[in-house]
């Protein structure tokens, strides 16, 4: 993988605007919106069963979340993977809190019945719920599990027949054969609500406009990992969690392949 390849899609999302459909968290919607604009990327969220196969149409890529996943949502978000994957267009999939409840791990394992998608991004816990393992998530957050997170990626790509990240001290990604792991990120990046759904969203529009959908796992975490730490960087004595949830914003909207390329750091 070189990073000249990476550096090309951020020039791609700002020229070509992907228009990025999210059936998406109430929770963080809003901030998923602004994330997807802050890159470039163009958001819509239009989660009613009626209108959702039809917006899917018009996108470059399709987000699904299931952070407050309910019957009709589920149905509306069915109907809008299908029409996803008779365009040709990516589904990302963020199991939010699969392994938590029954009801939670069996609409997500039924999802992927119905659904072909694309991208899976979800902390190791759910990725882990997700093919079958047995894992203590605690709500949204990662808990243990027996398995290496590289193995882990590895396993749930060739599983699910999909790229795989999975967010973490070591962010990593896999394509079932390759496994890239991203050093950058900060703790504070856990501490406030969202970002592991904004990155998604940042996923999305890296492969609404490439067919490598790999290099554009790569690209959209590496962005919030990145982010993430800059933001932490450029904090004063006196600014706490408040201010640094909009420095990341800022982060986001002010990256370009440059500052990518010289910050990031892939294994």
């Amino acid at each position: 993988m070189q990073k000249h390849e990476i550096k090309d899609l951020f020039l791609r999302v700002k020229e070509q605007n992907p228009l990025v459909h999210h059936i998406t968290n109430h929770v963080t919607i809003n901030d998923c919106a602004n994330a997807t604009l802050a890159l470039g990327g163009s958001p819509v969220m239009a989660t009613s069963i009626e209108e959702g196969a039809d917006m899917v149409k018009l996108a470059n890529a399709l987000v699904i979340n299931f952070g407050t996943i309910d019957d009709e949502t589920y149905a509306a978000m069915v109907r809008a993977g299908q029409a996803a994957n008779k365009k040709g267009i990516p589904v990302i999939f963020d199991p939010v809190g699969v392994g938590a409840t029954p009801f939670r791990t069996n609409r997500a394992k039924e999802f992927l019945e119905h659904v072909r998608v694309s991208i899976v991004r979800g902390n190791a816990s759910e990725v882990f719920a997700l093919i079958g393992g047995e894992a203590s998530t605690r709500g949204v957050d990662s808990g243990t599990l027996s398995i290496s997170v590289r193995d882990l990626a590895k396993n749930a790509a060739n599983k699910l027949q999909a790229i795989a990240v999975i967010s973490g001290e070591l962010d990593t990604v896999s394509n079932g054969k390759k496994i890239v792991q991203i050093e950058n990120g900060d703790i504070w990046l856990t501490r406030i609500t969202g970002t592991g759904c904004m990155t998604a969203s940042l996923i999305a529009c890296f492969s609404g406009v490439t067919e490598d959908w790999f290099l554009a796992a790569i690209a959209g975490m590496s962005v919030m990992s990145l982010a993430g730490e800059r933001a932490k960087k450029a904090l004063q004595d006196n600014e706490g969690i408040g201010t640094y949830r909009m420095k990341l914003m800022d982060e986001i909207f002010l990256m370009d392949n440059q500052i990518w390329a010289e910050g990031v750091r892939l294994s």
